[in-house]
């Protein structure tokens, strides 16, 4: 099983459920995945944030809403530059409904359901525990989980340091992070005892990637640094706080003498390199800062400014363990590394071991 929430779940308990059948277009995942977006964009938010709350990728969650509105014939939400997103009058009223028929339905679900947890209640005290994994999201990553056979974890997407400060409380067993390859050993480890221990975790790099300004094709404000984002007033849409790659813009800001206030859209946020890529190619923003695979899947040009380092920390025990050494196998396997070296902007990290923090950087 793949659960691909956003934050850390209880174990869900069984029950019964039923969708709308709104069109022969439409598959129940579909609809599903429809209702769990109309349900996050009820109160105004990025459509990368409803995305993220409705466990799907910017572009699964754009794509649909546009396939939505073509068979329905009317606009479920609006959009505005700067302003996010919100339900369009007819899309209030869809989820209104849903959830008048939600409130009537429990009463009927509820015995129904008490009888299958009894019936399952066995069975799933007999079942493996998942390994848990926290990770900073990385496009390389979604594609091999979402297509991937056989992999059983549970992944919840989060920055780099809320993902490492779950580790450090043991609410993870491994936190995938990034970090700039110009780094220093004793600069990472100064950052990451804010959360872990060197005597009791280990990093495993996997990666490199590169990160950079997302544009529009041919690049027409010229823009090629942050000093001309804010000398041209180009409007720029950000990363949501706690994720590795806002660090890194924070850190470019500072090195480059420029304050977050004169950037325009400093806080627009997304959640992912995906939801960047398309709010700069849907004309919402002028320019993002991420990954040069996220600007080629949206046809939008790309300026380097940053190589780094993704892979991830575990105690040194995970690494060990069965479920530890099974994952870290399929992802030293042939199948990521194919994935990885058809992306552009990627780089595999051959042969890589657990190691310890000062030898993350090395080779």
């Amino acid at each position: 099983m793949l659960n691909m929430s956003n934050t850390a779940t209880t174990t869900a308990q069984p029950r019964l459920r039923w969708t709308w059948d709104l069109n022969p277009a439409l598959n129940e995942v579909d609809t599903v995945h429809l209702f769990a977006l109309l349900v996050a964009l009820a109160e105004p938010c990025t459509l990368g944030s409803a995305a993220k709350m409705a466990g799907m990728s910017y572009r699964s969650a754009w794509g649909l809403l546009r396939r939505c509105e073509e068979i329905l014939g009317a606009s479920l939400v609006v959009m505005a530059r700067g302003r996010g997103t919100h339900l369009s009058e007819f899309g209030e009223a869809l989820l209104q409904l849903d959830g008048d028929a939600r409130i009537e339905l429990v009463k009927i679900h509820a015995p129904w359901e008490q009888r299958l947890r009894q019936l399952l209640a066995p069975i799933k005290r007999n079942m493996p525990e998942q390994l848990r994994i926290a990770a900073s999201h990385d496009l390389a990553l979604a594609d091999w989980v979402e297509h991937g056979r056989g992999i059983n974890f549970e992944l919840y997407w989060h920055g780099s340091e809320d993902a490492l400060a779950g580790l450090g409380r043991d609410e993870y067993d491994m936190a995938g992070f990034h970090v700039p390859e110009t780094w220093t050993p004793a600069q990472l480890t100064t950052w990451l005892t804010r959360w872990l221990h060197p005597r009791l975790h280990v990093c495993l790099p996997i990666m490199r990637r590169c990160q950079g300004l997302l544009v529009a094709r041919g690049n027409p404000l010229h823009l090629n640094t942050f000093r001309d984002i804010v000398d041209t007033h180009a409007h720029m849409v950000n990363r949501q706080r706690g994720s590795g790659t806002r660090s890194l813009i924070d850190q470019l800001l500072l090195a480059n003498g420029l304050r977050s206030d004169g950037v325009q859209g400093y806080a627009h946020e997304e959640f992912t390199h995906e939801a960047v890529a398309a709010t700069v190619a849907s004309g919402l923003a002028d320019v993002g800062f991420g990954i040069q695979a996220a600007a080629a899947r949206y046809d939008l040009d790309f300026v380097p400014l940053i190589q780094e380092r993704y892979g991830f920390a575990m105690r040194s025990s995970t690494s060990t363990s069965e479920k530890g050494k099974q994952f870290l196998a399929r992802l030293s396997g042939n199948t990521f590394r194919q994935r990885l070296i058809a992306l552009p902007g990627y780089e595999p990290i051959p042969n890589a071991q657990p190691r310890a923090w000062s030898e993350f950087l090395a080779g």
